[in-house]
């Protein structure tokens, strides 16, 4: 429904909302003015007469006419305005709301934020993202390059209302096997002056069995609309709907057989996912990220290569797999890591997880010294500097995601320049609401057009490859 057959409808209920019950409806008995034969008359008919009803105050008239008249003007404000122009309101009121939940505790806030996003109270984006942004990876495309890292939605509560944010993909998870509580609270800190945050939460996970189920539920859903509707009026994306839905798997605490971990990971979730992320990087979970070596990590994507590939796949073929790294790592982890990639045919690498080092300003804050991984701004460089590096080790033949300190759309552009062939944030989110979201697009289009790029492909890696003469 269009936005002036919606106010119209506003306009038609509260009209009969304000004249039900009303002194000025229309009376069915006689006038008072009426002359005294017509009131005779009439009288023979009517066993009695009406009673005289008096005027409404003045005051009361005045504030009546008032309300009414604000009422007319703000459905006459809606029916006139266009559903973009409304779009972009509804994203900047979001700022006047976000800075409240600075004022919540971290963890609290994070849940209001994933229930807000669950039942709907967020804006939805239903502006076409530019041109220039559009991008076809592993078969798939994106209308935009921006994603919403793991750790936000962790159980796949809110993947709707996230997709509807304007995101061009969404990842879920991690998720374990077992449903387990994670670590001890308090266990998410903010440090607001340097927009960031420290985390050590492990984890903390409803399990496969539920995550599961509202996968199913997501994606059953999504099926329905594609079978009831017109391709002409279905918007095309991926499996959960008009976005793509990366599913992040992760390993239990107490588990002695990682492998087997991730391998009942994608038998129980990959149906459901555009692509799958294999989490071996968290510095919250003891020995995760020994997996990152040489010889585990292959061992390890094998397992998984051989799970997923055993499966049953439609025409669509099964998902791409993808490992997530740390920042935290050497130049020859990083060949280490690099040589996997490219032997064992990884789709990807997401680059980067949060960090245990405290880059300045940061160390400076006192909550440096909470144990767990810093993200946010002072993550960027570091991040992107392995960025850059892997794709140089992959010669660009592997694409990247790009996560780690992302606020702007400049620090998008400097991540795809760098080897990124998508983006993720999550802090930045947390800090700016999701008005964050378009304006981190329009941002990003400008940065391309102004250097002539036409489009977000052409960008990735300018600055690793070697200059024209």
């Amino acid at each position: 429904m269009s936005s002036s057959a919606v106010a119209s409808a506003w306009r038609r209920s509260l009209r009969s909302a304000l004249l039900r019950g009303s002194p000025w409806r229309a009376s069915a008995g006689p006038s008072r003015q009426a002359s005294t034969a017509s009131a005779s008359s009439r009288a023979a008919e009517a066993p009695a007469a009406a009673p005289y009803i008096p005027p409404p105050p003045r005051k009361g008239m005045l504030l009546t006419g008032a309300m009414i008249g604000l009422t007319i003007a703000g459905g006459a404000y809606v029916s006139t305005r266009d559903e973009a122009t409304l779009c972009g309101l509804l994203f900047k009121s979001t700022e006047l709301v976000n800075p409240l939940f600075a004022l919540l505790d971290a963890e609290f806030a994070h849940r209001l934020a994933v229930s807000a996003a669950a039942h709907g109270f967020v804006p939805r984006e239903k502006r076409p993202d530019p041109p220039v942004l559009g991008l076809e990876v592993w078969g798939r495309n994106f209308t935009n390059p921006i994603g919403l890292a793991a750790g936000f939605d962790k159980n796949a509560e809110a993947i709707e209302g996230l997709l509807g944010l304007g995101f061009g993909f969404v990842e879920v998870g991690s998720v374990t096997p077992q449903p387990q509580e994670g670590n001890p609270k308090p266990r998410i800190f903010r440090l607001k002056e340097h927009d960031a945050v420290i985390n050590r939460c492990g984890f903390n996970s409803e399990g496969i069995v539920v995550v599961a189920k509202r996968l199913g539920a997501q994606h059953g859903k999504r099926k329905m609309e594609e079978t009831s509707s017109s391709t002409s009026n279905v918007k095309q994306g991926g499996k959960a709907g008009p976005g793509i839905l990366g599913v992040n798997l992760g390993k239990n605490k107490t588990s002695e057989d990682a492998a087997a971990d991730y391998v009942q990971g994608i038998h129980s979730l990959s149906q459901y996912a555009d692509y799958l992320v294999i989490n071996i990087s968290s510095p919250n979970t003891p020995g995760l990220r020994a997996l990152q070596g040489r010889k585990q990590l292959r061992e390890l994507v094998k397992k998984v290569h051989e799970a997923r590939d055993e499966m049953q796949w439609a025409e669509d073929g099964p998902p791409p797999l993808l490992v997530k790294i740390a920042p935290d790592l050497t130049k020859e982890d990083l060949e280490d890591i690099a040589a996997v990639a490219l032997s064992s045919k990884l789709d990807g690498l997401i680059i980067s997880n949060t960090t245990i080092a405290r880059p300045p300003p940061a160390d400076a804050h006192p909550l440096a010294q909470e144990a767990g991984g810093l993200s946010g701004q002072p993550l960027f460089d570091s991040s992107t500097r392995v960025l850059s590096e892997m794709y140089s080790l992959t010669g660009g033949t592997v694409p990247l995601i790009g996560c780690g300190g992302v606020t702007s759309g400049e620090d998008a552009y400097k991540k795809i320049r760098s080897g990124a062939t998508l983006v993720q944030l999550y802090t930045a989110l947390a800090y700016g609401g999701p008005a964050l979201i378009p304006r981190i697009k329009a941002e990003l289009a400008e940065c391309l057009e102004r250097d002539g790029f036409k489009s977000v492909r052409e960008a990735v890696g300018a600055d690793c490859k070697p200059k024209k003469a």
